[in-house]
């Protein structure tokens, strides 16, 4: 077999990428929930029931700027809340895969998995007591995710949780078992996957402005927000692609899926991966520029509406043009060159 070295190709983006200027104030307020709830330890790496990351891999994986590119209009108190979430879900992934996919722990993974459901009802009057550093998480989490003005969101957002827990049960019965997803069933399923439906609650959270209610259910509304999800989540499997595959022996990779579903080499399939993550961003462009604001004049939006959707599609905007630097520039996705089989 010959082996051919590949360097991944660069992402589109039309939006220049903007901090958030509280970031200073992120770096010790996120060391110290992150220790606080059982993820951070020393230097001596990840137990069984115990931390999740050593001091350097927190502080690698840079979090705090992932924070701050991502909700670059965000006040102090909804950047914290929201960087509490982003470490969080990344704390989840990382125990997961070290718990689970490594060991191929697929009774397990389910077992622990049922266990975060009880943590994630549409309304947690009463928790159980957290066992490990991923439910101390969540269980402080539900304690302040929802301000009084976003009541609204606790039943979508942990509704959107519950997918993303369960999608990582589904990803590891499909890697044991050889399952690659089909193309045409893994877009929304790499939403599900990526929780990037929680993305939408975090921009409203960051600029305190949501998607007016009398559009929020249209076609065209629908579609803007499932082109600004996909884009996160394919995104993520060509940044990732060497961790998840290589590392992880994961088979839940839109590169894998395209050289599955296409019959083409992987080396192939890196192109055409990225040509449909750009595509998904132009047409969330297409969808912004001219289909929103002809779906504006004729439901006729009053002013105060319309300046609410023109808040949340920028922070919208900010939101992928900050994950697109961190896919960029963030250390857990320094770009190397890849590998592939011809």
């Amino acid at each position: 077999m010959t082996v051919h070295t590949v360097e991944l190709p660069q992402l589109w983006m039309p939006h220049p990428p903007r901090v958030n200027p509280f970031l200073p104030a992120l770096r010790e307020e996120s060391e110290t929930w992150a220790r606080d709830m059982g993820m951070l330890g020393g230097e001596r790496g990840p137990a069984a029931e115990g931390p999740v990351w050593t001091s350097s891999q927190f502080h690698a994986m840079t979090v705090d700027q992932l924070t701050a590119w991502t909700l670059p209009d965000a006040s102090p108190d909804a950047l914290r809340l929201n960087h509490r979430f982003n470490i969080w879900a990344l704390a989840w992934d990382d125990y997961f895969a070290a718990a689970f996919k490594q060991t191929g722990d697929l009774p397990g993974a389910q077992a622990f998995t049922d266990r975060l459901h009880d943590f994630l009802r549409p309304e947690p009057d009463r928790l159980p007591e957290p066992a490990n550093p991923v439910e101390r998480g969540i269980a402080d989490l539900q304690r302040q995710l929802f301000p009084p003005r976003l009541a609204h969101w606790r039943h979508e957002f942990n509704r959107a949780l519950v997918r993303y827990v369960d999608a990582g049960v589904e990803e590891l019965a499909n890697s044991l078992g050889g399952r690659v997803p089909h193309l045409i069933e893994y877009a929304p399923f790499r939403r599900d996957s990526f929780a990037a439906h929680t993305a939408p609650y975090s921009v409203e959270l960051a600029t305190g402005a949501r998607i007016p209610e009398q559009i929020r259910r249209s076609r065209t509304v629908r579609a803007l927000l499932d082109a600004f999800m996909d884009f996160m989540g394919l995104a993520n499997d060509l940044a990732s692609y060497e961790r998840e595959v290589h590392e992880e022996k994961d088979v839940n990779n839109l590169v894998v899926v395209l050289g599955s579903s296409l019959g083409i080499p992987l080396r192939d399939a890196v192109p055409a991966a990225l040509n449909l993550v750009n595509t998904r961003l132009r047409d969330f462009e297409h969808l912004r520029r001219t289909d929103l604001p002809l779906l504006v004049e004729r439901t006729g939006l009053r002013e105060d509406e319309r300046a609410a959707l023109d808040t949340w599609v920028r922070g919208a905007c900010g939101f992928l043009s900050g994950i697109h630097a961190w896919y960029t520039g963030a250390p857990r996705y320094a770009p190397t060159d890849l590998p592939f089989p011809e």
